[in-house]
């Protein structure tokens, strides 16, 4: 059975390590970047560039998007949809509103496109290792169509629903991962209070029932072992807006994502927006915040 050829528009850490991570697994890979990808790179990544996105959309049968934000989504699709997408899959894997591609969807189908949302759990290293989460919006053909796909990415693939359901989704998880680094933070300024040692929080907290993988996997972190950023405070604060933007559309109360925000909007005022988001646990345990 042939390979679709693949496409991916956008190619920064996350588009570089997909592109990567596709093309060792027998893809045929193409990247664009608006920015420009040099030669040296693209090979690197085993890749092939193309100039444009009409030219990507020619190469490829998928083309997976790797973006900033819904203003860049919209931007790149609002390109594709005049560049011959006629029996193309188009697979957004960024972070923004359901409301996002749902708002192209009519445009899509009209050009004979088909449309996906699967935003990503997960950072660049568990992209190459190929054990992100998925969080799959769109129709049950085009979910399977793009199936082959997904399973070289991801060993958590969750089909959620419609177009959108998949970034409904990864907000979702997304709020849950956000409030647990604000508890922690509690945790840690009130045991420091009531006179424990930061050592001995961390002993109890990483070996407790409500230690997730995630808490455990930046302990070095947060014990400031390391400077490693798997997902920086500027990017839990871009998609926080996401979160808070769609809960305010619905009417949900969600006042434990709004002291999370603060928490990162004090780190970030701290001169932490480029580092790893367990940093303001570690302010925490430094008596810094």
């Amino acid at each position: 059975m042939t390979r679709e050829r693949i496409g991916i528009a956008g190619l920064g850490r996350m588009g570089s390590a997909m592109a990567e991570r596709l093309a060792k697994q027998g893809f045929s890979v193409t990247g664009w970047t608006r920015s420009g990808l040099a030669a040296k790179r693209a090979e690197e990544l085993g890749i092939a560039v193309a100039s444009d996105l009409p030219s990507l959309v020619a190469a490829s049968d998928i083309v997976i998007l790797t973006l900033l934000d819904d203003a860049a989504v919209h931007a790149v699709l609002d390109e594709l949809v005049v560049a011959a997408p006629a029996g193309k899959l188009i697979v957004d894997t960024s972070t923004v509103s359901p409301q996002t591609l749902r708002a192209h969807e009519a445009a899509m189908e009209a050009r004979g496109a088909a449309l996906l949302d699967a935003p990503i759990s997960g950072g660049p290293e568990m992209l190459l290792a190929g054990t992100v989460g998925l969080y799959i919006g769109g129709a049950e053909k085009n979910f399977q169509r793009f199936l082959p796909v997904a399973e070289r990415l991801s060993n958590r693939i969750h089909h959620a629903g419609k177009l959108g359901d998949g970034a409904s989704a990864k907000l979702v998880n997304n709020m849950m991962l956000m409030g647990l680094w604000q508890t922690m933070k509690e945790a840690i300024q009130l045991g420091g209070k009531a006179g424990l040692a930061p050592d001995k929080m961390i002993e109890i907290l990483a070996g407790s029932p409500a230690a997730s993988p995630a808490m455990k996997s930046r302990l070095p972190v947060i014990l400031g072992e390391t400077d490693a950023v798997g997902f920086p405070v500027s990017g839990v604060l871009k998609d926080m807006g996401v979160v808070l933007d769609l809960a305010d559309r619905l009417g949900v109360a969600t006042p434990a994502i709004e002291a999370a925000r603060a928490s990162f909007e004090e780190a970030a005022a701290m001169g932490y927006a480029g580092a790893d988001l367990a940093t303001v646990v570690r302010l925490a345990l430094e008596g810094k915040s």
